[in-house]
């Protein structure tokens, strides 16, 4: 399949999903943090129109959506930021793609787009902490959990503050992107055997 992992620079799900295959590819605007040739430096609505992708996993910047920020609502929602963060998570949710999971943590898309389809935790895919991940999905089964471990540790929301705070906070684990690729992977099998 042609698989567009829209906003990431680590690579992390990219990798999965070409490990198994796929004609994956990233894009954000920054650059692949592995240096990947397969990490377009684009913004994420361009990228999605660029091919004629059949997967997109879309991890739309948080800054102005989480609610773990709610005590700064008041002032994005008069900067007009926090609408524009929603008017790109609407758009990429709307791309002609016919598989899209978007992934965000508990947020206002809940309220104001629309509830996720599944909120899944780390430790339900090997790693022994919480985070909960909000996926809202098109065309895509909910994650089944790969690996239950023990551990709650909240290791992402007990970060210190620091320059890469945000990138370390805002990285997929490598369970969930393994999981993503397994299962959401044999998507395209499973489409070809029906044609």
């Amino acid at each position: 399949m042609r698989v567009l992992i829209a906003c990431e620079f680590s690579g992390v799900v990219r990798r999965a999903f070409r490990d198994r295959g796929h004609d994956a590819w990233s894009c954000d605007l920054l650059p692949a943090e592995d240096g990947s040739p397969y990490h377009l430096i684009s913004d994420a609505r361009m990228a999605a129109q660029s091919r004629n992708w059949d997967m997109m996993i879309a991890h739309p910047p948080c800054t102005h959506l989480a609610v773990s920020g709610a005590r700064h609502f008041a002032a994005k929602q008069a900067s007009g930021v926090q609408q524009e963060a929603l008017d790109f998570v609407a758009r990429l949710l709307g791309m002609p793609i016919p598989r899209i999971a978007l992934e965000n943590p508990i947020s206002i898309i809940s309220s104001r787009i629309r509830k996720p389809d599944q909120i899944i935790q780390p430790w339900q895919f090997g790693h022994g902490e919480t985070k909960a991940t909000c996926l809202w999905l098109k065309g895509l089964p909910k994650l089944v959990p790969t690996n239950i471990v023990e551990g709650r540790h909240a290791r992402v929301h007990l970060m210190p503050p620091g320059p890469d705070r945000w990138k370390e906070r805002s990285r997929t684990m490598t369970g969930i992107a393994e999981a993503m690729a397994d299962q959401w992977g044999r998507m395209g099998q499973i489409a070809e055997a029906a044609e």
